[in-house]
């Protein structure tokens, strides 16, 4: 088990730590510390914060991902999904969302506005080559398939 430790910035002691909502959910749902509400219009995206900082072991990256249910019924979504930090960051983390709804949609405080999945990292190690092994699918890709 990894441990991963959150701070609340100064200001937000009513925001939640991430958390998950079910007991077997992958994603710790993040809250919005914004001062006060902000709307975003269809196409406009904000970087919302969300009221911590944290320090994760270096084997750990989290991954900011949207929620399905603000995508489904809004269009709300991360624009750069997922989003990655790294181990190393101790700064706010903040959600970069977008409103591709065809409605403005105002954000709360306290409105759960994404979610933090943490993988592993692998240690890897890049290696030049002069050339590559051969496949059966070689070079094809983006549709290649047909489908």
């Amino acid at each position: 088990m990894y441990q991963v430790q959150f701070k609340r910035l100064e200001g937000n002691e009513d925001i939640a730590i991430p958390r998950k909502m079910s007991e077997w959910a992958a994603g710790f749902d993040l809250q919005a510390a914004v001062g006060e509400p902000i709307v975003l219009a269809p196409g406009e995206r904000k970087l919302i914060p969300t009221g911590f900082a944290m320090a994760m072991p270096g084997e750990l990256e989290a991954q900011i991902r949207p929620r399905s249910g603000l995508a489904y019924k809004h269009g709300i979504t991360c624009l750069n999904s997922p989003g990655t930090i790294d181990a190393d960051y101790r700064g706010e983390v903040k959600v970069l969302l977008i409103n591709l709804g065809q409605e403005p949609f105002t954000i709360t405080r306290g409105e759960r506005i994404a979610q933090m999945v943490f993988q592993l990292v692998p240690e890897v190690t890049i290696v030049e080559a002069a050339e590559l092994q051969d496949t059966a699918r070689g070079t094809g890709g983006f549709g290649h398939t047909g489908v």
